[in-house]
């Protein structure tokens, strides 16, 4: 099952919330990164409301967190757009055509005449700071953003914010040389008083220890005062690092070619992806009665957490019980054999491993469950066979 911490979450927005009251900026949570709504009430109090990546993160956000709505979509249709200017409170384009193709519609709606609703455009400062291209919209043709070049000439009437999201996993001195390219392609536009705000997206690991808060501060600060704008900023990860556990059973050990094999009751490719696509090395811990200090996210009693390593003579291959060859996690090596019915404990799973999960080759889906601040243990939803057979019929 995956386990989500309450205390941890509440520890993180507690911390979230210092930061933009110390900086005067709002802090939404993006969905696409942790959308558990049971836990929502826990969050609500420190943050200003959502980022949603469409109409369905928009009604979420609507009928569970009841605050700010942030919505950005790389394309939206007739009637998603229809929906959305109901409820939400910005409007972000990626492209001029999705913006000129819905003005009309758009500015005609009686929440956008009265300023409920307000517009802004994706930009793409053409300033890679990461390390991975697949997580980089700054990459030569990327279809994320408008570029400077593009948006010489054009009509931007109706438009009041911009919104740029270049950042994953990175600290605020990243952010800093994001801005200052923001600042030489785009610095003209938000000086002008047709513009209200700006977003400067997701991937902030604010929480993180090694994260330099005080740098964030200043620069949210700065940008207020240069541009006279309300600024946003949408982490999904910063909220839910450190919060969650997904917890696995071995299955079955063998050897093959040298290698001992371990099949678990969980699957990288259907339930933490992120390992295939990052990809990253999970913290994999084993549940043994030997005595041990470390300690994944969430905690147990009467359990003791042995973290496992790269090499040793206990080295285990981890993988799912689906048919893809690939379904690995790994190789790990643990302070004994492991054996049929041995527990475990894969760290920090609630930031985006959850929301990705499929019921690829009918495997089975880890139940979800909340651990709440008192010990109560509560299982919000468990999956069975009918959740598998109604998702394609």
């Amino acid at each position: 099952m995956f386990v989500i911490s309450i205390a941890a979450l509440k520890r993180n927005t507690a911390i979230l919330r210092s930061v933009k009251e110390a900086a005067g900026c709002h802090l939404v949570l993006a969905l696409k990164g942790f959308s558990c709504w049971k836990a929502f009430p826990y969050l609500r109090d420190d943050l200003d409301g959502c980022c949603a990546s469409g109409l369905w993160e928009g009604l979420l956000a609507r009928d569970y967190f009841k605050k700010h709505i942030v919505t950005y979509s790389p394309a939206y249709d007739e009637e998603d757009i229809a929906e959305l200017c109901e409820f939400t409170d910005h409007l972000d384009f990626n492209s001029l055509s999705q913006w000129f193709r819905f003005r009309e519609m758009v500015m005609a709606h009686p929440r956008f005449k009265n300023g409920s609703l307000l517009c802004g455009l994706r930009v793409n400062p053409e300033c890679s700071t990461g390390e991975t291209p697949i997580y980089d919209p700054c990459v030569a043709g990327s279809r994320l953003g408008i570029t400077a070049e593009q948006l010489e000439g054009a009509d931007l009437t109706g438009l009041s914010g911009l919104h740029f999201h270049t950042l994953c996993e990175q600290d605020s001195d990243d952010l800093e040389t994001t801005l200052a390219a923001v600042d030489e392609k785009f610095g003209h536009l938000l000086r002008s008083p047709q513009f209200k705000y700006l977003n400067m997206g997701g991937g902030h690991w604010i929480t993180k220890p090694f994260y330099d808060r005080d740098r964030l501060i200043r620069l949210v600060r700065e940008t207020r005062a240069k541009y006279d704008v309300d600024v946003w900023l949408e982490p999904g990860e910063a909220i839910a690092i450190h919060t969650g556990v997904l917890r696995a059973t071995v299955m079955d050990v063998f050897q093959s070619a040298g290698h001992n094999l371990a099949i678990l009751s969980i699957s990288a490719t259907a339930h933490m992806p992120d390992v295939m696509e990052m990809p990253y090395r999970p913290d994999v811990f084993l549940v043994d009665t030997a005595p041990s200090d470390a300690k994944p996210a969430v905690t147990f009693p009467g359990e003791n957490y042995h973290p496992a390593g790269e090499s040793g003579p206990f080295l285990y291959r981890l993988g799912g019980p689906t048919c893809l060859a690939g379904d690995v996690v790994g190789d790990f090596s643990f302070p004994r054999e492991l054996k049929v019915g041995d527990t475990l404990v894969f760290d920090d799973m609630a930031h985006y491993t959850m929301v990705k999960t499929t019921t690829f080759n009918g495997v089975k889906h880890p139940a979800i469950a909340l651990l709440h601040e008192d010990g109560h243990l509560e299982i919000i939803r468990e999956f069975g066979y009918a959740d598998f057979r109604d998702r394609l019929a």
